[in-house]
């Protein structure tokens, strides 16, 4: 998942970050606000030993949301 494709989903993302991935606070998802540097920071900061799975869990969710048509053209 690059940037802007957080910054497009992050309301439907936030919801399901928070519900895999507890340690995130209300504060932390008000901060990110979609900012791909921003949850980045916080990944290192909650998860540091577990950055790479969750960076991971992050791109199959963004496969899985993006309808069939629109995957095509990317």
């Amino acid at each position: 998942m690059n940037a802007d494709q957080l910054k497009g989903q992050w309301k439907q993302f936030k919801g399901e970050l928070k519900q895999q991935y507890g340690k995130f606070t209300d504060d932390d998802l008000t901060q990110i606000e979609g900012n791909y540097e921003k949850f980045v920071g916080k990944i290192q900061e909650r998860y540091g030993d577990k950055k790479d799975e969750l960076m991971k869990w992050a791109d199959q969710w963004h496969q899985k949301s993006v309808p069939d048509d629109i995957k095509t053209r990317m």
